[in-house]
């Protein structure tokens, strides 16, 4: 059904956490999910081992830029979302799978440094628009926002971003104790127990509108995506390189 990858070329930006988020809700909603677990730090795949047997959720690791595209055609007419969570590095691996995406997702924080490692991603996204005809939906998702408090270092991320007339999400992700708690615990977010200090429901509300975000903007990508996914492929990409 969909590729949607998440990429921030800064390690510690959200990624791995927004990643997780989509990908449960999802499931809760009986999506059939495959995670692409391109981060060598694997949190999601230790995730997934702790983890309970889940329906409809599969994880693939150790895939290289050789490998990337056969994968995600494979995982592609198996499954209605494919979520590729990439390094928080500078990788061959980014322009591989953005290139195959029916969405990019660039989680930044309200810091220079996250925006910074955002705009990378950015910028490889508008070279291949401009050198390889690849026009590739992309958004970013403000991530460990505090819902009470907006910093001036939020203030001026949302101030670039404006600026260069970026698409950013209606939701961000809140810090929550209860996001964390989903790595600690192995579980999904709604699977958590409730404890004293902890509101599981505003935790859930936000993930629930934040993926409802997502969905929106796939169903729109997709009637409006300007090449098949099929279309693209690696040589296409190492062209514009």
């Amino acid at each position: 059904m969909a590729v949607i990858t998440f990429a921030n070329t800064k390690g510690g930006a959200g990624k791995t956490t927004a990643a997780l988020l989509l990908v449960t809700e999802l499931l809760h909603r009986k999506y059939r999910v495959c995670v692409i677990d391109a981060d060598p730090q694997r949190w999601f795949s230790r995730w997934y081992q702790g983890a309970r047997l889940l329906p409809n959720f599969t994880i693939e690791t150790y895939v290289s830029a050789p490998t990337i595209q056969k994968t995600i055609h494979e995982r592609r007419s198996q499954f209605d979302f494919v979520i590729v969570d990439l390094p928080g590095i500078q990788s061959p691996l980014l322009a591989a799978t953005v290139g195959l995406s029916d969405h990019v997702l660039v989680p930044i924080q309200g810091s220079s440094m996250d925006a910074q490692g955002g705009a990378q991603v950015l910028d490889l996204l508008r070279y291949l628009d401009r050198k390889a005809g690849l026009s590739i939906p992309h958004s970013v998702v403000l991530s460990r926002v505090n819902p009470m408090i907006t910093t001036r270092s939020m203030q001026a991320v949302k101030r670039l971003l404006c600026e260069q007339q970026i698409h950013v999400l209606d939701t961000p992700i809140a810090e929550r104790a209860a996001f964390r708690e989903m790595f600690d615990l192995s579980r999904p977010l709604r699977d958590l127990p409730e404890a004293q200090g902890r509101n599981i429901d505003k935790a859930v509300a936000n993930a629930s509108d934040y993926t409802n975000d997502v969905l929106a903007l796939v169903a729109a990508g997709t009637s409006a995506r300007s090449a098949p996914l099929a279309e693209r492929n690696l040589n296409r990409l190492e062209s514009a390189a």
